[in-house]
């Protein structure tokens, strides 16, 4: 029997940014894992990005990137985004499964920028992606309790400190993690190979949303419109 996709080489990746707005808000910061379970983890491919736009004061407090520090420490996003693209363009390159918790934030926001910088995005719809917060909900979907990556990771008892969260490096690694555990914890998440693991997130993640919709129907908003797109719009 061949091995597990998630005791094979795979990446992890996570972005900090002046907001929510997938369309129009920017990344500030950037890290890519390429973690490999038998032998350890490498140092990440971190970015600092000089956005071009304000960071809210609301942002910084959550990740710790003012105006002042991005503009003093940050590489302009002209030049950064294209970088990550490429990045993720030999991640999928090499075949390697990309660990993305929430993907539809964090890639949908990548994907905008991508073409704000005149850059390709097509290559994002090679990745075979891997959503822990879309894993979790369909192994567990009636567990009482929040769903941020802080939630989840401490669910499963995966480390993610409390001054490290809202970092990418941290988050990304913890995501990383947190996908090792799910793969590790449900053999039927674990025999499925990373095409079908992503075909079946995309059938789940709109289940989930379809789910959540009418919920929210019912109890109290009749006109509620929740999105399944997955991986992320556009794709």
């Amino acid at each position: 029997m061949s091995a597990s996709w998630y005791t094979r080489p795979l990446a992890a990746f996570d972005v900090e940014t002046t907001g929510l707005d997938v369309t129009s808000d920017r990344i500030v910061t950037a890290a890519l894992w390429r973690i490999d379970p038998t032998s350890g983890t490498k140092e990440p491919l971190t970015w600092i990005i000089d956005p071009g736009v304000p960071v809210p004061p609301e942002a910084a407090a959550i990740h710790g990137y003012t105006d002042e520090r991005v503009r003093a420490e940050g590489t302009p996003a002209a030049e950064a985004v294209p970088a990550i693209g490429a990045a993720l363009e030999k991640v999928a390159a090499d075949g390697l499964p990309l660990v993305v918790y929430n993907a539809p934030y964090d890639l949908g926001i990548l994907h905008h920028e991508l073409v704000r910088n005149t850059v390709r995005p097509e290559p994002l719809s090679t990745l075979h992606v891997v959503d822990p917060l879309v894993l979790d909900k369909q192994m567990d979907p009636y567990r009482k309790g929040g769903r941020k990556l802080t939630d989840v990771c401490a669910h499963h008892g995966v480390p993610l400190a409390a001054d490290e969260a809202h970092g990418a490096a941290a988050d990304a690694l913890a995501a990383g993690r947190l996908a090792w555990r799910l793969g590790s914890s449900h053999p039927e998440l674990g025999a499925l190979s990373p095409a079908e693991l992503h075909d079946s997130q995309v059938r789940w993640k709109a289940d989930q949303a379809a789910s959540f919709q009418a919920y929210l129907r019912r109890s109290r908003d009749p006109e509620a419109v929740i999105d399944g797109t997955w991986p992320y719009v556009g794709a």
